[in-house]
């Protein structure tokens, strides 16, 4: 699929630093358009669970964004494109006024697709015009505003993906969203690496872009241990299958088991028995399970219950950090989101921005765990060492995966 890079630039108001900001906003904006453009307008409204969000949403509510946090406070006399769509797509931002119920996002097939093209036309032109016309005392919060506004809007190009291939595992006839579609090819590697013990600094330090999430820049202590070079593949957990793990408690935290008993978990998310012979739902539609690829689509429960069942555990997230800082891992990005046994909690020293931008990260931090790495649904340009993902434990219609570690 097609992919554009969000280069790091400095905030910069000069016309180099002008020229820039507007190619990476046109980037983005396109890389957005070129994912739903395989979609129908039927297949852009489906929301297929609660967690999930139509096509139509996601490309109308980063739209939001920018017509909320730049265009109505700095362009003066700006007036919004249509008064229902603050309402209608507006996420959790409840600074920014009240909001339409997640769950019922698929229930508005009003606006349609085309009103969404044209409210994102709309505000492209209103933004160009503000990067290149913005006044020197007010450029430098613009800007910084805008690279939020694009790293947000990635963040949404892959739920757009993730979501949709959630929808389409629902139907029976097992549709593809792009049937040449093919996954990435991941290194196979099954040693394992010590991790230096030690004090290692752990975060994001420096002036390029960052969520607010991934400071302050701290130490962190690390015990002797040894970390998996390769993710855990289909085919080991095959095996997991067969020698009884979905259906052994022992190996299972107590809200894992009651998950996998409620939802009749037996196998990862979109596997299927075809004629005695495990298949799995892709973005090319419904495939054979590689034995040699990374296995995906896993909750926490699941790669927690694994690694038990394995005799290791999951790394903590600064045990992966120094791995990856090291070029210890292979596979760190662009395969799958790597889950940690962090729970997803603030730094030392960490406080949210003012604002409804603090509300982006800081009010989510409990009963989240914290992945690691990229997907391969991840925007070029996007993945970083310090990115801090997180999801509830029993979520697995992302791109997510393991590795190993275990003490030394």
């Amino acid at each position: 699929m097609p992919s554009h890079v969000l280069r790091e630039v400095n905030v910069s108001s000069d016309a180099a630093g002008r020229h820039h900001w507007l190619e990476a906003f046109r980037n983005v904006r396109a890389e957005t358009e070129a994912r739903a453009a395989p979609l129908s307008p039927e297949d852009q409204i489906v929301q297929s669970m609660p967690d999930a969000s139509p096509t139509k949403w996601h490309r109308a509510h980063v739209t939001w964004f920018f017509e909320t946090f730049l265009l109505v406070p700095y362009v003066p006399g700006y007036r919004i494109f249509d008064e229902r769509f603050p309402f209608l797509f507006n996420s959790y931002y409840v600074a920014a006024g009240p909001r339409h119920a997640r769950p019922e996002r698929g229930l508005i097939t009003r606006p349609n697709a085309a009103d969404v093209a044209a409210y994102r036309a709309h505000v492209d032109h209103a933004v160009a015009q503000l990067i290149e016309t913005a006044d020197e005392t007010t450029s430098r919060e613009i800007f910084t505003i805008l690279e939020i506004g694009l790293h947000h809007e990635q963040q949404h190009q892959e739920l757009l993906l993730t979501d949709i291939l959630h929808a389409f595992a629902q139907n029976p006839t097992h549709p593809a969203y792009d049937p040449s579609w093919a996954a990435p090819v991941a290194q196979s590697d099954d040693s394992y690496v010590e991790i230096p013990p030690g004090i290692h600094q752990i975060g994001h330090d420096g002036d390029s872009f960052h969520f607010d999430n991934e400071r302050p820049a701290h130490r962190a202590l690390t015990q002797p241990m040894r970390i998996a070079r390769g993710l855990v593949t289909n085919g080991q957990w095959r095996d997991f299958i067969a020698d009884g793990g979905y259906t052994t408690p022992s190996l299972w935290l107590s809200d894992g088991w009651a998950k996998r008993e409620a939802d009749d978990w037996h196998a990862p998310g979109y596997w299927h028995h075809v004629d005695g012979e495990w298949h799995v739902m892709t973005l090319g539609g419904l495939r054979p399970v590689d034995p040699k690829a990374p296995v995906m689509h896993i909750s926490y429960y699941e790669a927690d219950a694994f690694a038990r069942w394995a005799g290791k555990h999951l790394p903590t997230e600064t045990e992966w950090e120094v791995a990856a800082r090291h070029n210890l891992i292979d596979n760190a990005f662009g395969i799958v989101w790597q889950w940690t046994r962090s729970a997803y909690l603030p730094y030392p020293g960490y406080r949210a921005p003012d604002g409804a931008i603090g509300e982006y990260n800081g009010k989510f931090m409990i009963n989240q765990m914290v992945l690691r790495g990229s997907s391969l649904a991840t925007p070029e340009g996007h993945a970083r060492l310090t990115y801090r993902n997180f999801f509830q434990p029993p979520a697995r219609w992302q791109f997510t995966g393991l590795r190993l570690a275990e003490y030394a």
